[in-house]
């Protein structure tokens, strides 16, 4: 399909505005006029549908799932623009908004800027608008389904910086050009600050942040909003984009934008991508505490624990940090787009891109993995506070079938069948679901046909299979509108797998060790610790006077690994010990409240 472009000026002048440098976070003078109390809402008359969405069961689209559109800002980081357009075209259709729609597709088409000319301008659509940065993830509108399968929508909130009000309206462009309703969080009492950056979600009502949401909304807040507290945010957000879990994780010390897709990233309803940094570095304590919190404390919607898996925070080529002196750009792995079935991530340095890809793909076997330079000379991107997930942003299709499922675990069984049990909804209902399976990656797809067993719910069964096979399965769906839909949403080449192991496979050995971190502490802070022996143990917060200030644990503790957490703002700052109390004796560890 071939989408035109609609031009705006007869002459040509720069791709570019002015405004070239606008980072992620705050200007100096957006701060100084902050501090001024001169931060303006733009008006609703220009934002959409000041009220809530009238429809029930609210659902925000997850990022994984299928997307009509990719949206970016043609204003700064051409080359990088060209790349990710170059790419998503061949899977979606990419909406650019430019203050100059011919000098734009010129760079597109041109042989020396930013790689390769295009070689035509199908799945691609620029359209004139207005706005103030490239920060598309920040101030773009998210989508949202009512009756979880129907009606497509845009919900918006404010983006708080205050010389770019046209960023903050420009999310009408993309509503009006898709023919979808804008519904805007502007209006008091619904006013709400927030960053998509600092948004995340898993397709099922929980959203993930850091708790600088609280922070922006909070009595006193310098953009004239109105005070709320966290039960306030929480009802608007289950009112406006159908979320029912807010889990919010403390700010990180040395990241000077607060936005979690600069260290974490969903890859599906059960599984975290989370940044690392050697032990002890930088944000790497306070990451660990926050991992391990949402672990410990939360389900993924299935009733079981989020799977975690690491990827690196790597260095300057000097070997800085985010902490050192001078610091260092906040390099990342995590800031990655989903484009159906491509993720495309900024990338670095060879050294440490071979194992971030590596990771990627083991993660997602059969997804298009795409990395892009953010750290080159031409565009530094990533000197800004931001990369590939901060420019972009996605519209799903009008047209959801929705399949979800939680992927079989190696298992010993080798005698009776797996079940493989997805969800799938479709707004003219569900007509059949189909499971394929092999055991052979080089070999063909078994079909099983799935039954309805209620809910919503299809089961297919894999016949049992011996000790040492390695399982592939994808299920698909078909409405009864002949809507067809795979999921993961790459398949085939995409899968999901499992192990049939031996009748002996062996168990990790525990081992005994205590650890507190982040340490020095100043928020929710992760004890751990290990027991050899079922036993009761309680733990108090000791002074460096040796007075017990807080009981913070009491409970039976089994075999293994065994964690609380604590509250290190409740402290003044000082030194502490965790003091643990158990049948086998007394032990303590010392940390420091900042």
């Amino acid at each position: 399909m071939r989408y035109f472009t609609f031009a705006l000026f007869c002459f040509v002048i720069p791709a570019m505005n002015a405004q070239v440098d606008l980072p992620v976070g705050f200007t100096s003078s957006e701060l100084e006029q902050i501090a001024r109390g001169d931060f303006q809402i733009q008006s609703s008359s220009v934002r959409g549908i000041a009220t809530q969405p009238p429809f029930t069961n609210l659902r925000s689209m997850a990022e994984w799932e299928e997307i009509q559109c990719l949206t970016v800002a043609w204003i700064s980081y051409p080359s990088i623009l060209k790349q990710i357009v170059a790419n998503a075209k061949n899977q979606t259709l990419v909406i650019i908004l430019s203050e100059n729609v011919a000098a734009t597709e010129n760079y597109l088409n041109a042989t020396n800027t930013g790689g390769p000319a295009f070689t035509d301008m199908d799945n691609v659509i620029i359209l004139p608008a207005n706005f103030d940065s490239v920060w598309m993830r920040d101030y773009a509108a998210n989508p949202v389904y009512g009756n979880e399968v129907d009606t497509l929508m845009l919900v918006d909130w404010i983006y708080n910086r205050p010389t770019r009000p046209n960023d903050d309206a420009s999310p009408q462009t993309i509503a009006d050009y898709l023919g979808l309703n804008l519904y805007t969080m502007t209006e008091a009492p619904d006013d709400l600050v927030n960053t998509g950056g600092n948004w995340m979600v898993d397709g099922f009502g929980t959203a993930f942040a850091s708790e600088l949401i609280l922070e922006e909304n909070q009595s006193g807040n310098s953009y004239g909003v109105t005070a709320k507290s966290e039960a306030d945010i929480d009802l608007l957000v289950e009112e406006y984009l159908g979320i029912d879990r807010y889990i919010k994780m403390p700010m990180l010390p040395y990241d000077g934008i607060h936005h979690i897709d600069m260290h974490m990233k969903l890859l599906d309803e059960q599984r975290l991508l989370i940044g690392e940094y050697p032990a002890g570095v930088s944000d790497g304590p306070q990451i660990n505490a926050n991992m391990e919190y949402v672990v410990s404390n939360f389900m993924n919607k299935w009733g079981e624990p989020y799977e975690v898996i690491r990827i690196p925070m790597p260095p300057s080529a000097g070997g800085n940090w985010p902490s050192s002196n001078p610091p260092s750009s906040y390099r990342t792995y995590t800031n990655a787009v989903f484009v159906n079935d491509m993720v495309i991530l900024p990338i670095y340095r060879e050294e440490y891109d071979t194992t971030a890809l590596r990771i990627w793909q083991e993660s997602l076997p059969g997804y298009q993995i795409i990395g892009i330079d953010c750290d080159n000379q031409t565009d530094n991107i990533i000197s800004a506070s931001g990369a590939i997930h901060c420019i972009t942003h996605s519209v799903g299709v009008n047209d959801p079938l929705l399949i979800s499922h939680n992927p079989l675990d190696d298992t010993t069984n080798t005698t009776t069948p797996y079940e493989v049990v997805a969800y799938m909804n479709h707004r003219t209902g569900v007509a059949a679901g189909r499971l394929y399976w092999k055991t052979d990656l080089l070999g063909s797809y078994n079909l099983v046909d799935m039954v309805s067993i209620g809910n919503n719910e299809w089961s297919g069964l894999i016949p049992a299979q011996p000790a040492g096979t390695t399982v592939y399965y994808y299920v698909e769906g078909e409405s009864n509108s002949g809507k067809i839909l795979q999921r993961p949403i790459a398949a085939p080449t995409a899968y999901w797998s499992f192990d049939v192991l031996g009748p002996d496979a062996i168990q990790e050995e525990a081992f005994a060790f205590s650890r507190i971190f982040p340490n020095p502490a100043s928020a929710i802070t992760c004890v751990e610790f290990e027991s050899f022996a079922t036993q009761r143990a309680t733990a108090f917060v000791v002074n460096a006077n040796g007075q017990r200030v807080d009981q913070v644990f009491d409970s039976t503790i089994s075999p293994g690994k065994n964690k609380f957490f604590i509250h290190a703002n409740k402290y003044a700052a000082g030194m502490y010990y965790i003091q643990l109390v158990g049948e086998k004796g007394v032990y303590q560890l010392p940390f420091v409240v900042e």
